[in-house]
């Protein structure tokens, strides 16, 4: 399954924002990953849409996620970022040529169509089992338990 970039960058942000004491400003969030603070705006406002991050106004304002890290799936970040519709789309191309299929054949997926809507359904459910709480546990495991400390010091602005 093919994913944007935004995707990526959507993910790394809800794992920020889940150890964050408070709002991240976007601004914040792009100069954390050195990404552009616009296109990831376009993103963080997908993830608004979707409620799974709110934002804040004013000088203490930014983005927050709006329920706990353990019940934000990657699925969810997924969904928000790249839309619901399904990648695998049948368009029936047995139909076509010089010995189309048609009557009862055409009644139910053909092979091509049931291993693409398995293989969908598999790396839906895979991503549904990945919360924001477990990819800050792997960051603290892969990374050290300073991290994110480290963290909320350089978004509170201490020095790095």
């Amino acid at each position: 399954m093919k994913m944007s970039g935004g995707v990526e960058w959507a993910v790394h942000c809800c794992v920020v924002l889940s150890e964050a004491e408070g709002p991240v400003p976007a601004q914040r969030l792009a100069e954390f990953h050195g990404i552009s603070r616009t296109y990831l705006a376009k993103h963080l406002q997908a993830l608004s849409r979707a409620g799974i991050v709110s934002s804040t106004e004013g000088r203490v304002g930014g983005y927050v996620l709006t329920r706990p890290a353990d019940q934000v799936t990657v699925l969810d970040i997924v969904l928000a970022v790249d839309g619901r519709e399904q990648a695998f789309r049948c368009t029936e191309i047995r139909q076509n040529g010089p010995l189309p299929a048609t009557g009862a054949v055409c009644e139910k997926p053909c092979g091509v169509a049931r291993v693409m809507y398995a293989a969908e359904q598999a790396w839906r459910s895979s991503l549904k089992e990945v919360t924001v709480a477990d990819l800050a546990a792997s960051v603290t495991a892969d990374v050290g338990a300073g991290t994110f400390p480290a963290l909320r010091g350089w978004l509170a602005g201490d020095a790095v």
